[in-house]
């Protein structure tokens, strides 16, 4: 059955199409190579961020961070939660306006009616009514309560009163319960009578379960009934719960955020809406048994706002909301020590706080180490993140790609040679046997060649000048031990890391162009050690003074003992020798002797180490990296013993100066063995 595939216009939520596996690598590389740990590598650019392949940028932790910071001081700046209370009382306020107004305009008819008895009882009514407005409690809960048993004389004010209320118990609703505010807002008595239904079920099962009872009702039995109270679509009673108490908790954190004097107007009036909607009694319960569930959902959170943008009721409790999961976010954020502990944030709320291109990074940035494994690349090992051998033969490919890539700018190409000769590796093109040449018979271009010179059937006989060989390419073997200098003076100078990109450029050159040759590779720096190339990436400079060359060559010289074809060593270094080691009078063990700056005993140690690696026809050709006078001289002397040649180069043109040497060489001595 072929295979089916379905399109639609790209909407911003699809996966990219760039696959940028290679380029976060690339881009972890300097890290890692610079500090040899592939773990805080990658937790250090979980920090910063990369760049992808197609020019976008995934923000990194701290640039996420700071961008939660600035929104939420931009919340604060702009809201004012004394705002609501101001509205409420100004709305109050020219509801009894009106009310005077039409008073007035009572009056005013009755005594221009000419009806005595009909002006006496007006201005009884209408003092009546003066002094029940006079009257009123000055607080906002006790001037609702009062003006809602009121009997207003004019009809714009009692509609302007019913519109207020009705807003004000969607906006009280609202603080309360963001989930179910759609519900309550235009409540008639039946869907009251839901709404407390549920919220009296709600409390028995939180109570059950806090007692270990089982709960009735049971949560999927509650959801067919008062499902569509909740349009969040809860899938279990926790989410229904989490929800719920993180709309309490902000409401609570709206009132904990207000003056003392704000506080008690507005609760009030919240209360006395509630309690005129007669869910009070259900939501206190509700709120109290919430907080002992969820203890930790911020019911204790305030705010300090600034701004001059007035807030209601149920803008407050948002903005309260908002905060709160900037809040939480800025928490989860700074925890986060890997990209694995991102991959529980809400990217929906991430979305909708710092915008879609925050929540794209904070998907990359969770999915970092997941990609590069799946890739092949790296590796979890008892908690830690490793390279893999494919992880390692890549950043190789890289170095050499980048290097070739420079090399390319001067037309040096890739350097590719071939000619015939004597040799082991078969082409595909033949040639008529000549004395001297490998007898490697063509058997089926041999008896050709014999059946068409006979021009007759069996027996085939044969004769020499039917014997057609296979050419094959002459091929030399050259054994290269490289010399690293790991003293505290490379990454001083930054010429560490590199160095270790020239030395995996050139371990990936000799292993995928060059597989017959060997490669050792040696750092030094108090004393030295034998590096194997896996462990290359990882390497680190040595935190200790000294640059031990001597016992370098020897572990080179030792390297190549045994291996066939030109010996050479390449040796990287900063600095001239200021350590030797001095061996006990048994030859059993060793000290370090250092001092800088060099001693001549230090220095004669190393040339006549210099000159047993000449009598072993072994070359030295040095890179120095920036060198000064000291180190130059050291050299001169060196290259006079060896004959090896020496490069004064930067870091930035190290890798450039020995690819290209090594190549050079190489092709000189096959050119040589050719002729």
């Amino acid at each position: 059955m072929p295979s089916q595939f379905e399109y639609r216009r790209w909407d911003g939520t699809q996966e990219g199409l760039v696959d940028d596996t290679d380029a976060v690598l690339a881009q972890l590389t300097d890290d890692l190579l610079a500090n040899g740990d592939l773990h805080e590598a990658l937790r250090r650019m979980l920090n910063r961020g990369w760049r992808t392949p197609d020019g976008q940028d995934v923000q990194g932790l701290r640039e996420l961070l700071d961008r939660v910071r600035q929104e939420r001081q931009e919340q604060l700046d702009r809201g004012d939660l004394g705002g609501a209370f101001r509205e409420i009382a100004d709305e109050l306020a020219k509801v009894i306006g009106e009310e005077r107004e039409g008073i007035d305009a009572l009056q005013a008819e009755a005594r221009s009616s000419g009806d005595e008895r009909r002006r006496e009882v007006t201005d009884e009514v209408a003092d009546e009514r003066r002094m029940q407005l006079d009257l009123l409690p000055p607080d906002l809960s006790g001037m609702v309560r009062g003006l809602q048993a009121y009997e207003f004389v004019s009809s714009e004010a009692r509609q302007h009163f019913e519109d207020l209320l009705d807003r004000l118990r969607q906006e009280v609703t609202r603080s309360y319960f963001e989930q179910v505010s759609e519900a309550l807002a235009n409540p008639d008595p039946e869907q009251l009578g839901r709404m407390r239904d549920a919220f009296d079920a709600l409390n028995r099962m939180l109570e059950q379960r806090e007692a270990g009872e089982e709960l009735d009702p049971s949560f999927a039995s509650f959801m067919d009934r008062f499902g569509d109270l909740f349009p969040g679509n809860p899938a279990t009673l926790d989410e229904l719960l989490e929800q719920l108490a993180a709309s309490m908790a902000a409401a609570q954190a709206m009132w904990n955020s207000m003056s003392p004097e704000q506080r008690a107007q507005l609760q009030g009036l919240a209360e006395s809406l509630l309690e005129d909607l007669d869910l009070r009694w259900q939501v206190d319960r509700l709120a109290s048994n919430l907080q002992r569930a969820f203890p930790a959902a911020g019911w204790d959170q305030r705010y300090r706002f600034s701004g001059d943008q007035p807030l209601g009721l149920g803008d407050a409790a948002d903005a309260a909301a908002r905060l709160r999961d900037l809040d939480e976010l800025e928490a989860y954020l700074r925890s986060a020590t890997s990209p694995a502990a991102l991959s529980e944030v809400d990217l929906d709320k991430v979305a909708r706080h710092l915008g879609e291109d925050a929540a794209r990074s904070l998907d990359r940035l969770a999915r970092l180490t997941r990609r590069l494994a799946d890739a092949g690349l790296i590796d979890q090992r008892e908690g830690r993140f490793e390279l893999t051998p494919k992880g390692i033969r890549r950043i190789g490919q890289q170095a050499l790609a980048d290097l070739f890539d420079q090399l390319a700018k001067d037309r040096l190409g890739s350097h590719r040679a071939s000619w015939s000769g004597a040799g082991h590796d078969r082409e595909e093109t033949t040639k008529p046997y000549e004395f001297g040449d490998p007898f490697n018979l063509d058997l089926s271009r041999t008896v050709h060649n014999a059946v068409r010179r006979s021009g007759s059937g069996v027996p085939v006989r044969l004769t020499p000048e039917d014997f057609e060989v296979v050419e094959t390419e002459a091929l030399t073997r050259t054994a290269t031990v490289l010399l690293l200098d790991l003293s505290l003076s490379m990454p001083m100078r930054d010429n560490f890391v590199p160095a270790k990109k020239m030395a995996l450029a050139l371990h990936t050159l000799i292993a995928t162009r060059f597989p017959r040759d060997y490669l050792g590779i040696v750092g030094f720096s108090e004393v030295a050690r034998v590096i194997e190339p896996d462990d290359l990436p990882t390497v680190s400079w040595d935190y200790v003074y000294g640059t031990n060359l001597q016992h370098g060559l020897i572990l080179a010289r030792r390297m190549l003992a045994h291996q066939p074809g030109t010996k050479q060593i390449i040796l990287v270094t900063d600095g001239e020798p200021t350590a030797h080691i001095v061996t006990d009078p048994t030859g059993t063990d060793f000290d370090v002797f250092f001092n800088y700056p060099p001693v001549p005993e230090t220095l004669e140690v190393t040339l006549a180490e210099v000159l047993r690696c000449t009598r072993a026809r072994i070359t030295i050709n040095t890179f120095l990296l920036e060198p000064d006078h000291g180190l130059q001289g050291f050299v001169e002397q060196l290259t006079r013993i060896n004959k090896g040649r020496a490069f004064a180069t930067t870091p930035g043109e190290l890798g450039d100066y020995v690819l290209v040497d090594f190549l050079r060489q190489r092709t000189t001595r096959r050119s040589r063995r050719a002729g």
